[in-house]
């Protein structure tokens, strides 16, 4: 259940229409995904956080729109975050996955997420050629 309730009419607030307009606009849809729709429950958090997303996810980059997925893809399972895993699983399908970039995916968040645990419960000592000299 959620912990607040979306305004009924999200779009009555200007600053909340403006930012639906721009999410419509930079991702070629009409649809507005709910947690936009639960963040207009506070326009200022709403704009910072779609400007965040809108500068990381949709602007151009080193990284192509495919590995940024996956990425957050890997980041929202480690944070447990059901409703990210599920609109990024999504986001990265839209974006060329396929079952076995999936599947890569998932052993490589598994993997990372034991040997993560057995460093930290062995409190192995960082290699010194890991640390990034200073000068």
């Amino acid at each position: 259940m959620s912990t607040v309730v979306p305004p009924k009419s999200p779009e009555s607030d200007p600053r909340v229409k403006a930012v639906f307009d721009d999410i419509r606009a930079t991702r070629q849809s009409d649809f507005i995904n709910n947690i936009w729709r639960y963040l207009a429950f506070d326009a200022d958090l709403l704009e910072r956080t779609w400007d965040e997303v809108k500068a990381v996810m949709a602007t151009p980059s080193d990284l192509d729109p495919l590995t940024k997925e996956l990425l957050y893809l890997s980041v929202s399972i480690i944070n447990n975050c059901n409703y990210c895993v599920h609109s990024h699983t999504a986001g990265a399908k839209a974006k060329g996955m396929s079952q076995t970039q999936h599947a890569e995916v998932l052993k490589i968040v598994a993997l990372a997420s034991k040997t993560n645990q057995l460093a930290t419960a062995l409190q192995v000592p960082t290699d010194p050629e890991f640390l990034l000299e200073e000068g």
